[in-house]
């Protein structure tokens, strides 16, 4: 799948939005992928899931693991896909946690999927819940990577569409998003 196909299936979805928006990051931005949008029909999963899925096939993966609540439902596909395991990581007390009885034994091969990042905090997050549980990690695979590729983890990463959206701090917004309300439209 290629980086247009992928772009052309959020324009479709109206699943890529336009306006002023506050990111989990903390940082405000004119465009924002409401992933959900986009994933609500199963076919699109199949086929994203299925794009991410294919780079990493070649590898003994065991286990996905995603961050709730974005990477839920591609981390389960992508998992479907490679026939393999499904575990999230959710919040609890503020930081992501195994648990409902998940584990990861030292040693397991690991994926992990997220749907979208900008600085990559949550994936950052899930990465150190595998290496604490001594898992071995295979890589990282993104739907959007709005870094424009300034996260660079140690493990291997794949993305379907790689974007360099502006990004601006709360005291730093241009004129055109100061006088727009700021929303908050995903997870936080």
């Amino acid at each position: 799948m290629t980086t247009q196909e992928t772009l052309e299936i959020f324009r479709q979805t109206r699943a890529l939005l336009e306006g002023h928006f506050i990111l989990r990051s903390g940082l405000h931005s004119r465009q924002y992928f409401q992933c959900a949008q986009a994933l609500q029909e199963m076919p699109i999963v199949e086929k994203l899931g299925a794009a991410l899925a294919d780079k990493f096939r070649h590898l003994p993966i065991r286990t996905v693991i995603a961050p709730a609540m974005g990477g839920l439902v591609l981390g389960q596909e992508v998992a479907r896909q490679l026939g393999c395991r499904f575990i999230f990581a959710e919040k609890e007390d503020g930081k992501l946690v195994l648990r409902r009885g998940f584990t990861i034994a030292p040693g397991e091969k690991v994926l992990v999927v997220e749907d979208v990042i900008t600085r990559g905090g949550r994936v950052e997050e899930t990465l150190k819940i595998v290496r604490d549980l001594q898992g071995d990690i295979q890589g990282i695979a993104i739907l959007v990577d709005r870094s424009g590729g300034k996260f660079k983890p140690e493990y291997p990463l794949f993305s379907l569409l790689q974007m360099n959206v502006e990004t601006f701090e709360s005291d730093q917004l241009p004129e055109d998003l100061k006088v727009i309300p700021a929303v908050h439209p995903g997870s936080r």
